[in-house]
Formats: C-alpha cells, structure tokens, sequence
C-alpha cells in the first residue's frame, strides 16, 4: 500500500462508520453513537490533512471524501428525524437540497462539460452547522440537556444555511449555464 492512498482508505472507513452510527442511534445508544460520531469527524480532518499537507489529493479522495460527509450526515438526520430529535422538516430540507445539488451537478456535467466540483464557503459553513446540530442532539441526549432555546437556534441556523446554500448553487449554475448556452448575451 502506498501512503498517498491513506486518505482514501480514511475516507472509506468513514464511510463503514455510517452503518454502525446510524444503528447506535435508532438504538438509543448515544454514547456509543456520539463517540464514532466524534472518530469520524476527526478523521475527516486527519485525511483532508494528510491530503492537503502531502500533497496526497486525487480524483476519487475529490469524491470519497464529501460523499463520506453527505453518507454520514444524511443517515444521522433520518435517524434523528425518526426519533423526533430534530424535526422532519429539517430532514426533508437538508434531503433535497442535497438532491437538487447532486441533480444540478450531473445535469450540468452531461449538458455542458466537466466541472471541478469545489464547493461553497456557504456549503462549507452548512456542513459545519449541520455537525455542530448532530454533536448537540447526541450530547443533548447523553451528557447534558442542553437549553431548548439554543436547540431551536441551531436548527434554524442549520435549516436557513441549508435554504441559503441550496439557493446559491442553483444560482451560480444556472448564471454559468445561461452564459456557455447563450455567449451573445
């Protein structure tokens, strides 16, 4: 094995972490699930580290690394969801932003050309707001409530980045597509 492939593997083992996370949590076991929770958030910085620092970036680590985000998150939101520890509606909002993002991307892939699929400081900013709502409904859970006040701010900060981003990539796709599609313009 060579050592530029470890932030893949990283990434794919976060990936096998989204089974027993999910699980933990429909479980009820909040502990265990906030604690691989925790594993997988840090390794995620350990491998955009390494990938960065070393110069160890590819193609598939571009795609590995946030689909493992997206996997993690996802799962933990319908779970979540399912336990009524956050509202459906923020479930079904942080979904099809997703899905209008994924949808958008292929579309403008196979209607125009390849892109290279950076994101947002906006979608950087929700991602972490979306952590940030999973780290405090599982602390919320088994550490120590947490004021009710300050979990409804959390899901309204995490639902208005995941309107705002979703927005924003419509927005900036569409402007891009309108220009390549009609130069004269």
């Amino acid at each position: 094995m060579r050592l530029d492939y470890l932030p893949n593997i990283i990434s794919v083992l976060r990936i096998v972490l989204v089974y027993p996370v999910t699980v933990l949590l429909l479980e009820r076991r909040f502990d265990w699930a906030l604690g691989l929770f925790v594993v997988a958030g840090l390794s995620d910085g350990l491998d955009g580290f390494l990938a960065k620092h070393y110069g160890w970036q590819s193609r598939l680590g571009s795609y590995l690394d946030p689909l493992a985000d997206k996997l993690l998150l996802i799962a933990c939101f319908i779970a979540s969801g399912w336990l009524g520890l956050i509202p459906i509606w923020l479930v079904v909002a942080a979904i099809l932003r997703d899905v209008v993002i994924v949808t958008g991307g292929a579309l403008y892939y196979f209607l125009l050309h390849p892109f290279e699929g950076k994101p947002l400081l906006l979608s950087k900013l929700n991602t972490l707001c979306q952590l940030l709502l999973i780290v405090a409904v599982l602390a919320n859970e088994t550490l120590l409530p947490l004021p009710t006040g300050l979990m409804s701010v959390l899901i309204y900060i995490v639902f208005t980045t995941t309107l705002a981003s979703g927005a924003l990539y419509v927005y900036i796709w569409g402007q891009s597509y309108w220009r390549e599609t009609h130069p004269n313009w």
